[in-house]
């Protein structure tokens, strides 16, 4: 396995894979459901599959990715939907890079290199002109780009990407909420909160509380 490949397993299928190299990265989701045999079919996943991703196909698969786990971590009513939705998405989009061979994301390189370049800096809380210089493009032109793409504005990507970051230290750690608003990048604890209650529809503390009473 080489960098940025993708690889599909059907169900039952004895496998063994490794990385040539001391340490590696790897996404993995395992669907499950009545329809999920049909839909894979359908697709073009009934076989194993093995195919290689450019860096920007994975950078936006790696977003559909962080929208499914969001989803699921909300524990909202309907979380486990959402996150369906998320995963078909997912699968339809994959299933086009595999059959071309070559990515067909229909993603502007701007908004692959803005996602890489909030990825690596969120915490940092990196402004609108630094993510447009990463990216290549003006600011107002990145926003469009934002808005087209993901239905969101660059900004508010950063935000919700520091509440995702947020949401894993709150669910895997014992660090206090002081300690995770600060690693995030929120200029204080009570911020912090407000803009978690507002995404999140409850606290911190509730969300941690749900998460160890899972």
């Amino acid at each position: 396995m080489k960098p940025y490949t993708a690889f599909f397993i059907p169900a039952g299928c004895p496998h063994e894979y490794y990385s040539t190299d001391e340490s590696w990265d790897t996404h993995w989701i395992k669907p499950s459901g009545k329809s999920c045999p049909d839909m894979l079919k359908a697709l073009g996943f009934d076989k194993p599959k093995i195919f290689p991703l450019s860096k920007e196909e994975i950078t936006y698969l790696d977003h559909c990715f962080r929208c499914m786990h969001e989803a699921l971590l909300s524990d909202k009513v309907d979380g486990n939907f959402r996150a369906s939705g998320y995963l078909y998405s997912f699968f339809i989009e994959l299933s086009r890079l595999a059959a071309k061979g070559k990515g067909s994301v229909q993603i502007a390189p701007a908004v692959t290199k803005a996602i890489a370049y909030i990825d690596e800096n969120y915490m940092k809380q990196p402004g609108l002109e630094s993510i447009s210089k990463a990216a290549g493009v003006s600011s107002q032109h990145l926003c469009r780009l934002f808005r087209q793409t993901l239905n969101c504005r660059p900004m508010e990507y950063i935000t919700k990407r520091k509440i995702q970051a947020a949401k894993m230290l709150l669910a895997e750690t014992q660090k206090t909420v002081d300690q995770i608003a600060e690693e995030t990048g929120f200029c204080d604890s009570s911020y912090f909160c407000k803009i978690f209650k507002r995404f999140e529809s409850i606290t911190p503390s509730q969300f941690r509380s749900i998460e160890q009473a899972l």
